[in-house]
């Protein structure tokens, strides 16, 4: 497997946390137990979850789309599938929070990834039509 792959699985893991984070975050926000804020937890939870998957799939893409390759762009599509089913239903839990938490990131935030998630399945989509070049070979 070339390494671009294995970044293209990298990257769908990091959506499946960012999801799982958020999902976590705002089932918690229906009835804390203990006080907490949502803004700093959800700027984390981007840091360490959908920043490095959006730039670790945009480098899988960028090292595939020469030759094109239907399987790293499936795993793209993948995870901006994932991202926009996993935010599509934490967006149905924010009227569920209770309303001391609901900031403007709590709910801004799903539809803001939904968002994100079209250009990511976009570019899996386009390693799709990407022809696969012969591989030449020198003498």
């Amino acid at each position: 497997m070339a390494i671009e792959k294995y970044l293209a699985i990298a990257s769908l893991g990091l959506f499946v946390m960012f999801a799982a984070e958020i999902i976590t975050l705002y089932v918690y926000l229906m009835d804390p137990h203990y006080e907490v804020e949502p803004e700093p937890k959800i700027l984390m939870y981007i840091s360490i979850g959908a920043a490095p998957a959006m730039c670790i799939a945009g480098t899988a893409f960028i090292l595939a789309k020469k030759y094109g390759s239907k399987q790293i762009g499936a795993i793209i599509i993948a995870g901006g599938a994932v991202l926009l089913v996993g935010m599509a239903y934490a967006n149905t839990l924010v009227q569920d929070i209770d309303k001391n938490y609901v900031v403007f990131t709590v709910e801004f935030l799903p539809p803001l990834f939904m968002g994100v998630s079209i250009p990511i399945m976009g570019i899996g989509a386009y390693l799709f039509k990407t022809k696969q070049r012969p591989v030449k070979e020198y003498f």
